[in-house]
């Protein structure tokens, strides 16, 4: 389903500008210049992701009117993804649209990259929420899921950084957010920065802000995400991806507790929770060449590993019919059950992507699905059941060793030159799991390589089942 884009601002120039860039990717691009025709748009139906203005009368410039555009915009029964966008991107107004529900925010005029990145995570982000409770909880009665709730309730009062490990897809960020939830910070910001697709060049502006004039481009002064998350938690998706002279400009805000906005004076204290993720396995991860040990000395005080979705099988049934569910009610269609014979090759398949792989072929199973009953056909999976006397020890009895989850990830993967008949999808899906099978399964390098943003690698792994 192609994705629904609405720019908000009075400036024709800026909206036709970011509407021609975006609609390079995304067909459905609108955009509103007079916030007054908001309502009636939104009766026609809510966009995925708005590009919000937040101010509208010439001179004004504290934010209040796109603050209450955000306000209605997160008051519909399925809001939007929102972008703030401002010229005037002061800490204090940052911080106040993020904490009014803004995904994220874009200094005007913008790095086209920049916003095409931001744009795709939003959509990625929306689209694991978009249905009600569809992602928005960790779910399982399993005892690792039981023990992984237990630690999070433990750990999160506290103000101890956190590293979560796991494969893809198996909530990662979920861990955070419940993390956040349950913190003493949780009136706060909890905000997601992807660190696998932050560019090097741009990283410590990103990060740590700049002032007007500091560099070609820098023309009005811009919060960083270590300013915009004040009192709040900042999660740094995909750590383990950064380069290692970016780890050491991070491990020295780190250790000074401070940063140094681009261009600025004075160093500015930094009042924020960390908690990291990262698919690397932990071998990898205690390798210097690949992650230097004082900065993952400084962000593992707590280590929480999610198991992958084959070491919790007896979780799977119970996801199943909970994301059918959402989708039949999202897409109005009538309740139906899983075929006995096809559930339990659900039960054993390997599911590679884990539980976002397991959300996406519900989600197909119940827009393609004819019979009275789902069966296996309907939930197009990517690779063969895994037969139950085959099944690893990781699978069987709930480890979460680091080791064993590498060893049973990347084989599941790799394609047979033999797997696709020639047509232009199917050469796609071998394109795709060829590369992710060299990457051991890593979405950031696997991404880069094939030229694509992360958002676009995850919708074409659910379009492919891979």
């Amino acid at each position: 389903m192609p994705a629904h884009i609405l720019i908000l601002d009075d400036d024709p120039d800026v909206a036709t500008a970011a509407r021609l860039l975006l609609r390079r990717r995304h067909g459905a691009v609108a955009s509103l210049g007079d916030p007054s025709g908001l309502p009636a748009l939104l009766a026609q139906g809510v966009p995925d992701v708005v590009l919000l203005d937040l101010n509208f009368t010439p001179g004004c410039i504290d934010g209040a009117e796109g603050l209450a555009l955000l306000d209605l915009l997160r008051a519909q029964p399925k809001p939007p993804a929102v972008i703030a966008m401002t010229a005037y991107a002061g800490v204090p107004l940052a911080v106040a649209a993020l904490q009014r529900g803004a995904v994220d925010f874009i200094t005007k005029p913008w790095d086209n990259e920049r916003l095409v990145a931001t744009v795709d995570q939003a959509l990625a982000r929306r689209a694991a929420v978009r249905a009600p409770t569809a992602a928005t909880e960790l779910m399982g009665e399993s005892n690792a899921m039981r023990e992984l709730n237990a630690l999070i309730a433990s750990v999160a009062p506290t103000e101890a950084n956190v590293m979560v490990l796991g494969e893809n897809g198996v909530g990662k960020e979920l861990v955070a957010r419940a993390i956040h939830a349950q913190s003493r910070r949780a009136a706060g910001t909890l905000l997601a920065v992807d660190m696998g697709a932050l560019p090097e060049s741009t990283f410590e502006s990103e990060l740590f802000g700049h002032r007007k004039g500091a560099f070609t481009d820098a023309r009005a002064d811009r919060a960083g995400r270590f300013q915009a998350a004040r009192g709040g938690s900042l999660f740094l998706d995909e750590i383990g991806n950064m380069p290692l002279a970016a780890q050491a400009k991070l491990l020295t805000a780190l250790e000074r507790r401070e940063v140094t906005p681009i261009g600025a004076d004075k160093p500015e204290a930094i009042d924020v929770r960390i908690i990291s993720a990262t698919n690397l396995d932990e071998a990898r991860l205690f390798d210097p060449a690949v992650f230097r040990p004082d900065l993952l000395f400084r962000l593992n005080t707590i280590v929480l590993r999610v198991p992958p979705l084959r070491a919790r099988r007896g979780d799977i049934a119970l996801l199943l019919a909970h994301y059918l569910r959402v989708y039949e009610a999202q897409y109005g269609r009538p309740a139906r059950t899983v075929a006995g014979a096809a559930l339990d090759s659900l039960v054993r398949h390997d599911w590679p992507g884990n539980v976002r792989a397991l959300r996406h072929a519900c989600e197909r199973a119940v827009i393609l699905g004819q019979g009275a009953q789902y069966g296996l056909a309907d939930f197009a999976l990517g690779g063969p059941a895994l037969p139950a006397a085959t099944m690893t020890p990781a699978a069987s009895n709930g480890s979460t060793n680091a080791e064993a989850n590498a060893s049973t990830f990347a084989p599941a993967f790799a394609p047979s030159c033999t797997d696709h008949d020639g047509t232009l999808d199917a050469l796609e899906r071998h394109a795709i799991a060829s590369t992710l099978a060299r990457f051991n399964g890593n979405i950031s390098h696997a991404a880069r390589t094939l030229g694509i943003s992360r958002a676009a690698l995850y919708r074409k792994l659910g379009k492919h089942g891979i």
